[in-house]
């Protein structure tokens, strides 16, 4: 492809779909009591969960402008003429920025970085969207322009057990107007303006998976959309909302599943569970 299309690992993208979609993932790292792995390669779901329940410490980190210039040029070298590289929002991490120092380093001519102000597939659709522009043989502008589009067509909402994660992560944001909630509280938040938000509180989590029926058929407004549902170490309770999704959505192209990464589980937590709507149209 005359456009190479690279994102980073909090898109979180259902295994295969980057292959097939000829999308470089760039990852975060994730660190396990001081000691780094790289997000999806050395350190995934399971083992993030096992570390938490352990209560050992973890933390995040952005790739290094290194790490992006490199993607950038491996891209280059393996045959494309410009680079669109697309991130999770730069309100949640470092590493949007990291992207924009990669690109001036390798030559902003070639290279053009997009704040997709989300994450989890929020940003993965995005990214996928991009590369069918670029194997549709579009230009840089083109596959900046989709990706920009489509990552403004998202709608994303998220139920946690607890806040605690994202406090200790300091991604919490006005969510953390909901700290001091009864502990039997399950919040219900949303990412609008790139930053994580609160929408309501719920009682249980089963009212929780309720509301992101809901609010998922809220935002597809009757329209065409594409589904993910995310979640981290609760298969069977992603795998009812996606059915439930499906029933509920007749205009739905399908839902994919997708356990969260090491990144954001960690700032989530076990028992997460998010919907992503992307307007098609």
């Amino acid at each position: 492809m005359p456009v190479a299309v690279v994102t980073d690992s909090t898109a979180h993208l259902p295994e295969g779909f980057a292959e097939r979609h000829g999308v470089r993932v760039v990852p975060l790292h994730v660190l396990v009591d001081g000691v780094a792995s790289p997000d999806g390669v050395e350190m995934g779901p399971e083992a993030l969960a096992e570390a938490l329940g352990q209560h050992r410490i973890v933390t995040t980190s952005r790739p290094t402008p290194g790490e992006l210039a490199a993607a950038f040029r491996n891209a280059l070298a393996d045959g494309a003429d410009s680079v669109v590289s697309v991130h999770l929002s730069k309100k949640l991490s470092g590493t949007w920025e990291a992207a924009v120092v990669a690109a001036q380093e390798v030559g902003p001519d070639r290279v053009r970085v997009v704040d997709s102000r989300s994450t989890a597939m929020g940003l993965g659709f995005a990214a996928l969207r991009a590369a069918e522009e670029a194997h549709r043989g579009g230009s840089a502008q083109d596959v900046e322009r989709v990706a920009v589009a489509t990552a403004g067509r998202a709608e994303t909402f998220f139920a946690v057990e607890t806040l605690d994660y994202l406090r200790r992560g300091g991604r919490i944001g006005p969510a953390a107007a909901l700290l001091g909630t009864a502990l039997a509280v399950k919040p219900v938040l949303h990412i609008a303006d790139g930053e994580i938000r609160p929408w309501e509180k719920v009682r249980t989590m089963q009212r929780a998976t309720n509301r992101l029926v809901e609010l998922a058929a809220d935002a597809a407004a009757g329209g065409p959309v594409d589904l993910a549902v995310h979640h981290l170490a609760s298969p069977e309770r992603a795998a009812e909302l996606a059915t439930r999704l499906e029933e509920r959505l007749h205009r739905s192209a399908g839902c994919v599943v997708s356990e969260l990464g090491a990144v954001v589980g960690a700032h989530t937590g076990p028992g997460v569970l998010g919907v992503v709507v992307q307007r098609v149209e």
